[in-house]
C-alpha cells in the first residue's frame, strides 16, 4: 500500500513509502488492527531476516565493492565508534533509572551499526524479555520515523535552498 501511495501521490513521494510503512504499522497495531505479537513476526525474525543478508550478497562483487567504498568504510567506523561511546554515556547516565538498560543499549547499537538483523541476534543472544524488545522497537521506529522526516523535510528548508545548491532542485 504504500509503495502504491508513493508511487501515485506526490505528498507519499515525499514523506517515502518506507514512513508511510512504518507509521502505518504503528497506528495498526497501536488500534489493535493488528497484533503486537505473533508467530508470523517471530518467523520473520528467526529466517527471513537472517537468511536474507547471504541471498543479497549472492549476485554482489564484493571486490568491485571493496575498491569503490573505502572512503565510506572509513566514516562508517568512525560513525560505529560514536554510537558506541554514545551508548556507554548513554549507560553511564541513565542505567539507575532504565531497567534493561544494558541489553537495550546493546540491541541499539548493533541495530543503529548493522541493522535490524543484529538487532534481533542480540535481542535472541541476551535473553531479554519480550515486552522490553517490543517497547524497543517501537520507540526506535518512533524516533527514526521521526528523524526520516526530519531528513526530508530540511533540503526544502528556504535557508538550506538558499546556501546549499543543486543541479535537481
Amino acid at each position: 500500500v504504500s509503495l502504491v501511495l508513493e508511487q501515485r501521490y506526490r505528498w507519499a513521494s515525499t514523506i517515502s513509502g518506507a514512513i508511510i510503512a512504518l507509521v502505518g504499522a504503528m497506528a495498526l497495531s497501536n488500534f489493535k488492527i493488528i497484533p503486537t505479537a505473533s508467530p508470523v513476526y517471530d518467523t520473520v525474525w528467526d529466517y527471513v531476516v537472517p537468511l536474507s543478508i547471504p541471498l543479497l550478497l549472492f549476485n554482489s562483487n564484493i571486490i568491485k565493492i571493496w575498491k569503490e567504498s573505502r572512503r565510506l568504510l572509513v566514516i562508517f567506523l568512525i560513525a560505529s565508534v560514536g554510537t558506541m561511546i554514545g551508548t556507554v554515556v548513554g549507560f553511564i547516565v541513565l542505567h539507575e533509572w532504565i531497567p534493561y538498560l544494558a541489553k537495550i543499549g546493546a540491541m541499539m547499537t548493533g541495530s543503529d551499526i548493522g541493522g535490524g538483523v543484529n538487532f534481533a541476534a542480540l535481542s535472541a543472544k541476551l535473553n531479554t524479555p519480550e515486552e522490553m524488545i517490543s517497547a524497543t522497537v517501537v520507540a526506535d521506529n518512533s524516533v527514526m520515523a521521526l528523524y526520516f522526516l526530519l531528513l526530508i523535510a530540511i533540503p526544502a528548508l528556504p535557508i538550506i535552498k538558499r546556501h546549499y545548491h543543486t543541479d535537481y532542485a
